[in-house]
């Protein structure tokens, strides 16, 4: 032991008592985290079931404000004549207008005249910010997806009415193509947006973990962050490692189906909860990341047992071959089992090769039911194929 300056060091242990490590479900899991906001939350409650956190936020910590001067013209442009439709998208986009225009003195005409019109929201977070300020949504999806607001609204005649889009950090443009090509009348309302983290070299470095699969699953809880990260990993020369990681050994879990949906432009299977909550993600890592390593059963309908491990797939003990395709939607179809994935993500899953349409997916999941059994895959009609389990 020495001393220097009154304060003492040795290469000894320390006496006394010491914290033992956390042992839970996720004990010896290492996880990234790519959230910038509520990130001590997320590292806290994986943490606390054991496994190593590794943080690396995607985007800035906080949203950019656009020019001030040009949201309050936007504020201006909609209060100049009725608004007809308000498609609300998200709470902190919702939060941010309104406190803009109460510094400009608009909340209470703009609360007003969105009043006037029928609102929709996107989710939960934008109908808690509409009704923090008096107002109230006439529908929202419990998909939180904007695709099923369009749906929402298709069948319904459009033309002549004015729509006012609030966008949510990232352009809706198309939104309000398909909306104009309805004969709707569309102006989009830009409060925020997300832009890629300051500083790189954290995202880098998570970038070669997974690359390398040193991590077994990465969490995010938005479809900006899936963004950044493969920008990132683009720029870096990985892209095509990093996907291939997602697609076999590290896990994609997304907080919801709008951030999962991000990611079917790549073909990255992803797990996501019933509700979009940051508990919920965590917790259905507890169950998936085990599975993972010691095989996963689960129960079909009909009283079937389906049970994967590695390569090895069996229902009711026997064993199943498939062919590449047909076990590509299997491991889409059982990431996610009784949620609905896609025709348009299943294709992308499907092994190069296969017929580029979404044929080769009907085609795919026939053989599939052929093996498992007709009840086992369900239709879901106009959005795509669920695993059908018990409940």
């Amino acid at each position: 032991m020495s001393q220097t300056g009154g304060t003492s060091t040795t290469d000894e242990p320390a006496e006394g008592p010491v914290d033992a490590p956390v042992v839970g479900p996720l004990t010896g899991y290492r996880v990234g985290v790519t959230a910038a906001r509520k990130v001590d939350e997320q590292a806290a409650l994986l943490t606390r079931r054991g496994a190593q956190v590794v943080v690396a936020p995607a985007l800035s910590l906080d949203p950019h404000r656009v020019d001030d001067a040009q949201l309050h013209a936007a504020t201006e442009d909609v209060l100049a004549r009725p608004v007809d439709l308000f498609l609300a998208t998200t709470g902190i986009g919702m939060r941010a207008w309104f406190e803009a225009a109460k510094g400009w003195g608009l909340l209470r005409r703009l609360l007003d005249h969105l009043g006037d019109a029928e609102i929709l929201a996107r989710g939960p977070k934008s109908v808690g910010a509409l009704r923090r300020y008096g107002l109230r949504e006439l529908w929202a999806p419990e998909s939180e997806e904007f695709e099923d607001v369009l749906d929402h609204l298709r069948g319904r005649d459009l033309t002549g009415r004015r729509i006012v889009v609030q966008e949510h950090g990232q352009s809706l443009s198309m939104v309000g193509h398909a909306l104009r090509r309805r004969g709707a009348e569309v102006s989009t309302v830009s409060v925020y947006r997300v832009v890629a983290a300051e500083d790189p070299e954290p995202i880098f470095r998570m970038i070669d973990l997974i690359a390398e699969r040193d991590l077994d699953a990465v969490t995010f809880t938005s479809a900006p962050a899936v963004a950044a990260l493969m920008d990132a990993a683009g720029s870096t020369g990985r892209r095509d490692e990093v996907v291939s990681a997602f697609q076999a050994d590290v896990v994609a879990s997304c907080v919801g189906p709008v951030t999962s949906a991000a990611f079917e432009m790549w073909g990255v299977p992803t797990i996501f909860p019933e509700r979009s909550r940051l508990a919920a993600m965590v917790k259905q890592l507890e169950t998936e990341l085990p599975s993972r390593r010691e095989g996963l059963t689960l129960e079909l309908v009909g009283g079937h047992q389906l049970l994967l491990h590695g390569d090895e797939v069996l229902v009711d003990g026997v064993e199943v071959k498939l062919s590449a395709a047909p076990a590509a939607v299997l491991q889409a179809l059982v990431s996610n089992p009784g949620n609905v994935i896609s025709r348009q993500a299943l294709l992308a899953m499907l092994p190069s090769g296969t017929a580029g349409s979404e044929h080769a997916v009907e085609m795919a999941v026939a053989r599939l039911r052929a093996a498992l059994g007709t009840r086992s895959v369900q239709t879901v009609v106009k959005r795509g194929y669920r695993l059908a389990v018990a409940p």
